[in-house]
């Protein structure tokens, strides 16, 4: 019999020996034989031939592996010693039958008798000396880790959120106010306007749209490079003021500028070559053709935008924490969400969505407070007319403040900490976290400090 590594039934004859064949001597007293003792031959006896190994071997042996081990001589009626426990670390536990996990042979069951260690149940927790385990996030730990910085660091966090909104949000309503007009919108609810009104009407809502769409997506950039530090400091665990927040990322600002002139030029250049065969084919055939052509470019150039946005999503925090330059910032995104580009677009559009749906429980209640206050009222705005002026625009501009003040937090840290799980799983920088944190990494580590 041979069930264990490198060990063997002791004088078992399962190894091939035959009963009388040459081999270690079977002992006189083992249990289980019944032949009868012979009386001993005087020594020296005149023709006496020594015992043959062989002849000590019962002829009905018991089946392989049910061997015991040799015992002393019994006395009648002695009761015989209990069996002895198995090896600590081999065998069986004491409580486990035939074939029960960790049986004879076997390593234990984990945690068990005869285990690696009592207690065992999977590799240490992870460390966490901030707002998220040094390990590979899920879904709900990025979210998670972003309201908690949110809620730890609240004083920092809604100070930098607040003053940002505020500034955008002064310089939207300023434009509103005296540079852009409402005279499209007009135009297009008006059913008896002309074709050419009603694309001289198109063209001043693109505009107006545009024009409020890049100064609220500076405000998010701005807002998401003062955030980044206090978010990377949360993950160590390290409180962080507005001051030094500023201090860490005005090196880099004008950089985080430039990636973004550079970003939405990129996306109107992509565009722009879309819809361009389009435009080319109105210009010379007319009709609906070039129409059709134009939405379809349109259509593939978005598509193409929204798999090239979210290849580089992550250059901005790479900027940020890297301190690197704007081309190696790109780089640096594409290569931490190549492989993982669904993984990516989910979360960032799951939080855009958290972020939006909060943003209007709060500016909705805004927006018809505004509309009761000034012009033709709450219906004259249901009905898309109606004459609003300054009071609407500054009411409806501190609900977007206080909506804006809420969701920058989120979808900044969303996206640093998007940034630092694909680091985690592709460059392993949980460990360089739990060096910076103070935490000794290595197999066995995963206690907080503190606890």
């Amino acid at each position: 019999m041979n069930d264990t590594p490198g060990w063997a039934s002791p004088g078992s004859p399962s190894d091939g020996r035959e009963p009388g064949a040459s081999g270690p001597a079977e002992p006189a007293d083992r249990p289980g034989t019944d032949r009868p003792a012979q009386p001993a031959e005087p020594a020296g006896q005149p023709g006496a031939e020594p015992a043959s190994p062989g002849a000590k071997w019962s002829k009905e042996q018991p089946p392989t592996g049910q061997w015991s081990a040799p015992t002393g001589p019994q006395t009648p009626g002695q009761t015989p010693p209990p069996p002895a426990p198995p090896h600590p670390g081999w065998g069986t536990p004491p409580h486990a039958g035939p074939g029960a996990p960790g049986g004879y042979g076997g390593y234990g069951a984990p945690g068990g008798y005869g285990g690696w260690g009592s207690g065992w149940g999977g590799p240490p927790p992870a460390a966490k000396p901030g707002v998220i385990p040094l390990r590979p996030l899920g879904v709900g730990e990025i979210l998670d880790g972003a309201v908690s910085t949110m809620r730890t660091y609240w004083r920092t966090v809604l100070g930098i959120s607040l003053t940002v909104a505020i500034v955008t949000e002064i310089i939207v309503v300023l434009l509103q106010g005296f540079v852009l007009d409402d005279t499209g919108s007009e135009a297009l609810d008006d059913p008896n306007a002309t074709l050419s009104e009603l694309g001289d009407a198109l063209a001043d809502t693109t505009i107006n749209s545009g024009v409020i769409f890049l100064i609220s997506l500076l405000g998010t950039v701005v807002a998401t490079a003062l955030l980044t530090t206090v978010t990377s400091r949360a993950v160590l665990g390290k409180p962080v003021t507005a001051g030094e927040a500023w201090r860490d990322a005005r090196p880099q600002v004008a950089k985080l500028f430039g990636l973004i002139l550079l970003l939405l030029l990129i996306v109107a250049g992509i565009l722009t070559a879309g819809m361009l065969p389009g435009f080319a084919v109105s210009a010379t055939a007319g009709g609906e053709s070039g129409v059709a052509l134009t939405v379809l470019g349109f259509m593939a150039a978005a598509v193409v935008t929204v798999w090239l946005m979210v290849r580089l999503s992550l250059a901005s925090p790479a900027l940020m924490l890297e301190k690197q330059g704007i081309k190696k910032a790109m780089s640096r995104s594409a290569k931490l969400v190549r492989g993982s580009w669904w993984r990516v677009f989910g979360i960032q559009l799951l939080a855009t969505i958290i972020a939006n749906v909060v943003a209007s429980i709060i500016v909705i209640p805004f927006t018809f407070l505004a509309a009761a206050l000034s012009g033709d009222g709450v219906s004259g705005f249901l009905e898309g007319g109606g004459d609003f002026g300054w009071t609407f625009l500054v009411v409806s501009g501190i609900g977007a403040v206080i909506g804006s003040m809420i969701t920058f937090p989120i979808t900044a840290g969303v996206t640093v900490l998007l940034y630092i799980d694909q680091r985690i799983r592709r460059e392993a920088l949980d460990l360089e976290l739990a060096r910076a944190a103070g935490i000794q990494a290595g197999p066995g580590s995963g206690a907080t400090p503190g606890s």
